[in-house]
């Protein structure tokens, strides 16, 4: 009899950290590793932020909280909602979790029951299925093609609803392919909800900051009010905010769900760090013109990636709406062999062959379910990924 749970069975480590576990074992050996893997900023914290956490701990602010986050962040959270995308909410129903994962996860939690399921656009961020399973849940993935520009259509939608269909998880823009829905399409797809009102919706804004050539961006329940009452609007500081290992996220939604969440939280992991959430609420409040500047940056390194990798033969690479990824298909270099010997048989061959070979660490498409393409994160620097694409490049040419 095994000791470990039949549900942990069920799930995978992360790839993400997996590939980037392995290239820091290549560094340490002495190679020159150029990883394209983490999804995090590589720019620092603002100073002001910083400052904030340490007069927080100047203050003596590093007691227990509140188990779903201090009043003064729920209030900085409602504020920037109404803020930023006109919704309106009451602290009572915000919850600050450690981390954006954990929000999402609590709300899981809180609501699956066996045989429910969870539509999931592919390709998607790797945790979504494993946390709907964690759950208990029956992750259901609609591959988004290339062709849609990694966009789920309202026929797809449409087709994937059952009477089982508890929650669709919505992502824009997109990890990991940097996809943003417009306000119209993304009207679409509220429409079809609208035809569904067993159907709640979870939407992950994680990287609504991080937007590019004039992109306006847009959350379910600011398109569609109708949805309000079923909408879980989730969102974090770590992505836009550079706050990654601060660990804070938080979500909006009906008071009976946020109540939900808490006491699973509660009986969990209990607050966020303290003086995490007293950065955050100075990130909330403070100044936000580096955003803007931030993405000047990003925008920059995007279109050098999209038009090396463009001009790669076999690789085909869409130039996304934001986030800081892109997800280039291989179709074209798939069968082919390495001068070492490796079948480029699937995404996965071509990621490990990458690493191996050139030193170059990127995440395999199948992670996020749909291949056959690879993730590049461009949160790094221009020299860095000037070189790292010069590598793709000669390894692919070298292909036969």
């Amino acid at each position: 009899m095994s000791f470990l749970s039949k549900t942990l069975e069920r799930v995978k480590p992360s790839p993400t950290i997996a590939i980037t576990a392995m290239a820091a074992e290549l560094r340490a050996a002495g190679r020159d590793v150029i990883g394209l893997s983490a999804g995090e900023p590589d720019f620092d914290t603002p100073q002001n932020i910083k400052d904030a956490a340490v007069a927080a701990i100047a203050a003596g602010k590093t007691k227990y909280t509140a188990p779903d986050g201090i009043i003064e962040l729920k209030q900085a959270i409602c504020a920037k909602f109404e803020r930023e995308n006109g919704l309106s909410y009451e602290p009572a129903q915000v919850s600050v979790g450690t981390g954006g994962k954990q929000t999402l996860y609590n709300a899981l939690m809180a609501t699956l029951n066996p045989g429910d399921e969870v539509i999931i656009p592919a390709p998607y961020w790797v945790s979504y299925p494993d946390m709907v399973l964690l759950a208990g849940g029956t992750p259901v993935a609609v591959e988004a093609s290339l062709e849609t520009d990694f966009k789920l259509t309202p026929e797809q939608l449409e087709a994937a609803i059952t009477p089982q269909t508890k929650w669709f998880i919505f992502n824009s823009p997109s990890n990991p392919s940097g996809a943003g829905y417009s306000r119209d399409e993304l009207k679409a797809l509220t429409d079809v909800l609208m035809r569904h009102p067993h159907v709640w919706v979870m939407s992950d804004d994680m990287y609504e900051h991080l937007v590019f050539d004039g992109f306006e961006f847009a959350t379910p329940a600011q398109v569609e009010p109708g949805l309000y009452e079923r909408t879980l609007t989730c969102n974090g500081v770590s992505k836009g905010y550079a706050m990654t290992g601060w660990r804070i996220g938080y979500a909006a939604g009906p008071q009976p769900l946020i109540a939900a969440m808490r006491k699973v939280q509660s009986q969990s992991t209990s607050n966020p760090s303290s003086i995490s959430q007293w950065a955050a609420v100075e990130a909330l409040n403070g100044p936000q013109d580096f955003l803007p500047a931030n993405n000047v940056a990003f925008k920059r390194r995007r279109d050098l990636v999209v038009a090396a990798l463009n001009a790669i033969e076999g690789v085909t690479c869409p130039r996304p709406e934001g986030a800081f990824y892109v997800y280039p298909s291989i179709a074209g270099l798939i069968g082919k062999t390495t001068p070492q010997g490796t079948v480029i048989e699937n995404d996965e061959a071509f990621a490990k062959a990458l690493l191996a070979e050139a030193d170059v660490a990127v995440v395999f498409g199948a992670a996020f379910g749909l291949s056959p393409n690879f993730r590049v994160s461009y949160a790094t620097s221009d020299e860095a990924l000037t070189e790292a694409c010069a590598r793709i490049a000669a390894f692919c040419a070298a292909l036969t």
